[in-house]
């Protein structure tokens, strides 16, 4: 049998170049060779938008539309959206009785969400948490791969110490412990050149940006501020043109005499970011026209089929939790 893999996204807005190339090409090679689960992470997006439950609701469909653009297979990959298995809350809970809080709170991914978001001491115990919820959605579709980031490694180490836990405790091998399936590439930089590219941050090229908008945001791109003249030696380095250029011109060659061009001087900043525009306008093209095509009513029924088999592998996992636990069915 096929190992399983589990991914998936938070709804609360449309996917990025950042994902293309840190995740969602990696998936489209990962879906032919492995039993495959993208969660619409849904949930874990209340988390810290329960305010604002419609931001998350409306964009479980759209999310779902950025998948299928660009190559994610409904026959080969199960898209599942997390809200609608009621094992995850389950198995979250038995989970909640395994761990501390001093052990969410050493969780370095934890840390840094918390001051990113500014909780300070007003933490929602729901975001507090969810790193064990995370660990529900792993071991409940059984997935013994997680793709992630490095940033995300100790989410992993979390999963899998509530595993060595829960095994031991109740004397079962019933859980299995993950690993961690690490990108190549490394995380994508926003166009202002500060941070990563994010949806939050407003500094990304989404997959379904119009022509006019990438490329207004190719144009907003932070070069070198030191090139004012196309004659002056410009910096490579820490240039976000090129570093776009890098991941996704289509010509190493060529994009390696840009550079040389550009730091002997002589090249301009409009020249490379036209350049990087037409190459992101002829990746982008059939992605986006694949998913102006898509139908609302058909994205809905592959959410269905994919969530309703997630469904059935869930039951048979809670089955064998519960059994584990000693907890009977009346």
């Amino acid at each position: 049998m096929k190992k399983k893999i589990l991914t998936g996204d938070r709804p609360t807005g449309r996917l990025h170049l950042g994902h293309y190339i840190g995740s969602l090409q990696n998936r489209i090679k990962l879906q032919s060779t492995y039993d495959q689960y993208i969660l619409v992470a849904d949930l874990q997006a209340l988390t810290d938008h329960f305010d604002n439950p419609a931001k998350i609701t409306q964009n479980i469909v759209e999310l779902t539309k950025d998948y299928l653009s660009i190559g994610i297979d409904p026959n080969q990959t199960t898209i599942v959206v997390q809200s609608q298995i009621s094992e995850i809350a389950e198995l979250t809970v038995y989970y909640l009785n395994l761990v501390t809080l001093r052990q969410l709170h050493r969780n370095p991914t934890i840390k840094y969400e918390i001051q990113q978001k500014g909780y300070n001491k007003a933490i929602p115990a729901g975001f507090f948490c969810y790193p064990v919820s995370q660990a529900a959605d792993i071991t409940l579709f059984q997935a013994e791969l997680v793709p992630v980031g490095d940033d995300q490694l100790p989410m992993i180490e979390q999963t899998n110490a509530i595993v060595r836990r829960f095994n031991k405790i109740y004397h079962t091998n019933v859980l299995k412990e993950c690993k961690a399936v690490l990108s190549k590439t490394s995380r994508l930089v926003g166009i202002d050149g500060k941070s990563k590219s994010s949806k939050s941050l407003d500094n990304a090229i989404a997959l379904s940006d119009p022509p006019e908008v990438i490329k207004q945001k190719v144009f907003q791109m932070y070069t070198d501020p030191n090139h004012a003249k196309a004659s002056n030696p410009g910096r490579v380095e820490g240039n976000v043109v090129f570093t776009y250029l890098d991941a996704f011109h289509s010509d190493e060659e060529s994009v390696a005499d840009l550079k040389a061009d550009y730091r002997r001087g002589g090249l301009g900043d409009v020249v490379i970011k036209n350049i990087l525009n037409d190459s992101l306008q002829l990746l982008l093209a059939p992605i986006r026209e694949k998913r102006n095509n898509l139908d609302a009513k058909i994205v809905k029924e592959i959410l269905h089929q994919g969530t309703a088999k997630a469904a059935q592998l869930a039951k048979v996992t809670i089955a064998m939790v519960r059994e584990a636990i000693g907890i009977q069915s009346f």
